[in-house]
């Protein structure tokens, strides 16, 4: 077994996810064949191998393991010679995006696993594709078309993306796509009638693709057969500009096109005003460090412990119905990446709930501050706000939405 992953370690992430000393040997066995599959998939010389030539558009399947259940877990590794993407099947989840600094050094800069144990009992949404609905709904609960429907709770008394078991815990199909510019995968999942308590069959396919221009596209779309439903997708990548496990992005620059944001109660769900952010640490709308006022005394930063916010992006859209809305750049290396979506907010989240007691994929813990994630989606809770935008999705309507992350230097 490799020494990041003892069998402590597996007793314990069994114990976590209810499984007996059986259940507990197969993912020994699990993590085992994991480390080969990751010595075929995932070293820097094998990645370095694919991306010979910037430009060069590839991709390649390698198992990555399997579930208690039987089933197995891939990952897709594509790459367009500059920039390399790896996700799994497992949550259509980012595992790595490896990017060069501005002197053309390649290091990954979304944190995640190397097996998949530590994906099903430890991970706080690494990369994860979130669904049926990303963010929090206030106590688990909705009423829709005078019918109330209950959520499983896991954030308090509050159910946080998705419930319990959400689409960043199930097995997505995949199938490789490609075009003359761009390389990546769709995944997708139908969530039965009445799954985590929400009605009818959503049927979800999300595609990410990287073009030779360093941008990686995702592209979400769901229909719903038999009653409405409620959705909201989003990824929850969580990016470090320096390298993964490199520590604290305070120093990192964001510039955030938000008019106002929505303020939270003590359980972080929307009080249900849109406040403005001018003069508050919430105006990232002239580029200002991230930890340049994260420990001001601001009520929202404490009841956050810092950036847990939806923000209301604002700004034009272009042709393609897509908005400027936020640029992070880590001034020492000079990484940055550019987001645009046709999506009404984006929770930003300084990785305040990051506690150093697991180890990630460069074997390094994570700790409070270690990493940022910005979820481009519709606002929290909103099926309870009536003020803020639908969320309802009925049948023969079609949820479709896109978010790109740019990847560059400067």
């Amino acid at each position: 077994m490799p020494d990041h992953l003892p069998r402590r370690q597996v007793l314990r992430t069994a114990g976590a996810l209810g499984l007996g000393a059986a259940a507990a040997g197969a993912l020994s066995s699990t993590a085992e064949a994991t480390t080969q599959a990751g010595s075929a998939a995932g070293t820097p010389d094998k990645l370095a191998a694919m991306g010979a030539h910037h430009g060069k558009l590839e991709i390649r399947k390698d198992p990555f393991g399997t579930t208690p259940e039987g089933v197995a877990v891939d990952v897709y590794t594509f790459t367009n010679g500059r920039v390399t993407i790896s996700m799994l099947t497992w949550g259509a989840t980012i595992q790595r995006v490896e990017t060069p600094d501005r002197r053309g050094r390649t290091k990954n800069i979304s944190l995640g696993f190397d097996n998949l144990p530590d994906y099903a009992a430890l991970s706080p949404y690494f990369g994860a594709t979130i669904g049926r609905y990303g963010n929090r709904i206030a106590k688990g609960r909705f009423t829709l078309d005078g019918t109330t429907y209950q959520i499983p709770v896991n954030n308090g008394e509050n159910a946080l993306h998705g419930g319990t078991i959400g689409f960043d815990k199930k097995v997505w199909k995949a199938k490789t796509v490609r075009t003359d510019d761009s390389v990546g995968v769709a995944f997708s999942y139908v969530s039965p009638d009445g799954e985590m308590g929400f009605p009818g069959e959503l049927s979800t396919t999300v595609t990410y693709t990287l073009d030779r221009r360093d941008n990686l596209r995702i592209d979400y779309h769901a229909t719903v057969a038999g009653k409405p439903t409620v959705v909201n997708l989003t990824n929850h990548v969580y990016f470090n500009l320096a390298g993964e496990g490199s520590g604290s992005i305070d120093d990192h620059v964001l510039e955030l096109k938000a008019p106002s944001y929505t303020p939270v109660d003590a359980g972080l769900i929307p009080t249900g005003e849109i406040a403005p952010v001018a003069g508050t640490p919430f105006d990232f709308n002239k580029p200002t460090a991230i930890g340049a006022r994260l420990r001001g005394d601001h009520p929202q930063l404490i009841v956050g412990r810092g950036y847990d916010h939806n923000f209301v992006l604002g700004g034009k859209a272009d042709h393609d119905g897509l908005r400027f809305a936020a640029r992070f750049w880590e001034p020492e290396d000079g990484r940055t990446v550019t987001v645009h979506t046709d999506q009404p907010g984006a929770q930003f989240y300084s990785g305040n709930f990051l506690d150093g007691t697991f180890l990630g994929i460069g074997n390094k813990a994570y700790r409070q501050g270690d990493a940022f994630a910005f979820e481009t989606q519709h606002f929290p809770d909103s099926p309870n706000q009536p003020n803020f935008p639908s969320t309802v999705l009925r049948p023969g309507q079609t949820y479709a939405t896109t978010t790109i992350y740019t990847f560059g230097t400067k």
